[in-house]
């Protein structure tokens, strides 16, 4: 094993109240791509400052090894002194790096170079700083939320950077598929401390599970350890007459041990309040057009949405997707074209700049409407520090401005406050954008179980797989050109769904190039049909499919045992990686059936 290049042992920092981080580590090795997990304000951030040297533990360890290049993403980049974004990225090279990786990256993240920096938006801004910090290859590179304000296909040319970089990584980042892809080792930082595993953020909730559950029956265990020994202290003959000392001390040690234990952060709990049923239909657009200039953003679209449908837009920054989106919900008027709204529908919107916030309102204020201490959820009346604590809020936060709230906590006030209201059509433009994975597990359940109806924009894959019941993307999407086409299924089905058409246009365009001679033989030769390895695919693929399951509930089933991994962890790991073949053996059967299913019924009319 080589030696760490970084090393932060027994880190401990407090802000006044409760300690944020008390004895936690973190270890870098050559080659390693950490990804560091937790819930929003568990002190992922600081710890990621402090191993960049920006932030000072107040005690503990930290050891970075003096040859070591080190660079972090930083949230907010300071562009003091900068003409061009192109300048402000090479200042990041060292004294030997090649000066055209800042060319090469800032192409790939969809800037000139020659850019003003006091003009870049938000997400331009984030992609200047990631061409900074990656341009020099370090040996340890620290990125914070590095998905943020990226379309879909720049965050998947980042996963292949990453994948394929020298540079040790450690990630932060709420998006699972982004972090299963990089990720070969999981940090997790919890009630201060963390904890690590040699595995990859795929693995990671299914080991979180495990650790919790063993915790809370070793918690029960002292528990009940504590009721005999107060037994033995009440009852005990010899007890009453030797008072034992060290039995007394051990005792007063469990209690102070059992009280002083801090269980895992809640989760939050919240439902969606009730509104009147929307009518069956609930958008219709016929043929909606939309151009800005010479530029065609849509042409002519059209789709008609149902009561339950949870329909996702995809695509890259740029396309059109919030013009779409606000098209079908009645906010902007198409250049020609009709959408009509179907009736009794009652909106809630959610937007990716959360503009909905005044920074100087309270949480408090914010969610009652300004209306006293009480609001109305479910027909039932609540008191706003009650509600504010399903959502992790603490009762003191009720009169703290909203500007002293993280990005996540922000996000989640925001979810408190639609929730509240009754709704039968969701609109969500970026709504995982700073939540923790926790929170996006809530958010993915509503979603999922709402019983009216959702249309959301999202770069989120894994999100939009979990909820998703059709997706909207451009026709073309590596230029958009305002066509769009709508799949069936979530962002993996839209996937297979284009390579197939992509495959059959290629069939086309060869048949095209035969001489006529050639077809008029092939067509009139017989029915084109499938072959004999597709059609023995197809049937036996379901079958495969199916011991695939079970050998994967099998598998989880023995990994349920709590004690497993502390008890057996050479098994516990063999099972997990056995899951992983079977779990992509399953996907690719899955892929193969779908896209075998779709030719057949293409070629049987």
């Amino acid at each position: 094993m080589a030696p760490p290049i970084l090393k932060l042992d027994d880190i401990f920092l407090s802000f006044g109240g409760a300690p944020l981080l008390a004895g936690a580590g973190l270890q870098i090795e050559p080659g390693d791509k950490i990804c560091l997990v937790g819930r929003n304000g568990s002190g992922k951030s600081t710890l990621l400052k402090i191993a960049a040297g920006l932030v000072e533990a107040q005690s503990g360890e930290v050891f970075r090894h003096p040859s070591s290049t080190v660079r972090y993403l930083e949230q907010a980049p300071d562009f003091a002194g900068f003409n061009t974004v192109q300048a402000y990225a090479e200042a990041g090279l060292g004294p030997g790096d090649d000066p055209y990786r800042v060319t090469y990256l800032l192409s790939h993240l969809g800037l000139s170079g020659d850019e003003d920096p006091r003009m870049l938006s938000g997400g331009e801004s984030r992609r200047a700083a990631l061409a900074r910090v990656m341009a020099p290859e370090p040996d340890i590179l620290l990125l914070d939320e590095p998905t943020n304000h990226l379309d879909l296909p720049t965050i998947e040319w980042l996963e292949g950077e990453l994948q394929k970089t020298r540079s040790a990584l450690v990630l932060i980042s709420h998006d699972r598929r982004f972090l299963e892809k990089v990720s070969t080792a999981t940090v997790w930082l919890d009630r201060g401390t963390s904890r690590r595993l040699d595995r990859g953020f795929a693995h990671f909730e299914a080991w979180r599970d495990q650790v919790l559950e063993a915790e809370e029956l070793e918690q029960h265990k002292l528990g009940k350890s504590i009721e005999r020994e107060e037994h033995w202290l009440r009852y005990g003959v010899t007890a009453r007459r030797k008072r034992n000392m060290r039995r007394l001390g051990e005792l007063q040690t469990m209690r102070s041990n059992y009280r002083g234990h801090k269980g895992p952060q809640g989760t939050v709990q919240a439902t969606v309040s009730d509104a009147q049923e929307s009518g069956k239909l609930v958008i219709e657009a016929d043929k909606i057009t939309k151009s800005f200039g010479e530029r065609a953003i849509v042409t002519p679209f059209s789709i008609r949405v149902h009561r339950g449908d949870c329909i996702g837009l995809v695509g890259p920054n740029g396309a059109g997707k919030t013009t779409l989106l606000k098209m079908l919900t009645g906010q902007l008027s198409p250049d020609s074209g009709i959408v009509k709204l179907g009736t009794n529908l009652e909106i809630a919107t959610l937007d990716q700049k959360r503009e909905d916030l005044d920074p100087e309102d309270t949480l408090a204020n914010y969610l009652t409407d300004g209306r006293g201490e009480n609001l109305l959820v479910n027909g039932e009346q609540r008191h706003v520090t009650g509600y504010m604590k399903e959502f992790l809020f603490q009762p003191e936060q009720a009169r703290t401005p909203i500007r002293s709230l993280s990005g996540g906590e922000r996000a989640r006030l925001m979810l408190a406050r639609i929730l509240s209201r009754p709704t039968n059509l969701l609109i969500l433009d970026e709504p995982t954008n700073d939540l923790d994975i926790e929170t996006l597990d809530l958010l993915q359940e509503i979603v999922a179980g709402f019983p009216g109806t959702v249309i959301l924009v999202s770069h989120d894959r894994d999100f939009l797989d979990r909820t998703v019941t059709s997706t909207i993307a451009p026709a073309v999407p590596d230029a958009p050109d305002g066509r769009w086409i709508e799949y069936a299924g979530g962002y993996s089905d839209m996937l297979v769904q284009r390579k197939g058409a992509l495959e059959e246009r290629k069939r086309a365009e060869k048949a095209a190039e035969k001489p006529k001679t050639q077809q008029a033989t092939a067509s009139g030769s017989s029915k084109v049909k499938l072959s004999f390895k597709q059609k023995f695919a197809l049937e036996n693929l379901p079958k495969e499919m199916a011991k695939a399951e079970a050998e994967i509930a099998k598998r989880e089933q023995v990994m349920a045992d709590p004690n497993l991994f502390t008890r057996d962890p050479a098994t516990f790991n063999r099972l997990a990686g056995e899951m992983e073949k079977l779990r992509a053996s399953l996907t690719d059967m899955e892929e193969e059936w779908l896209e075998l299913e779709m030719l057949r019924e293409e070629l049987e009319g």
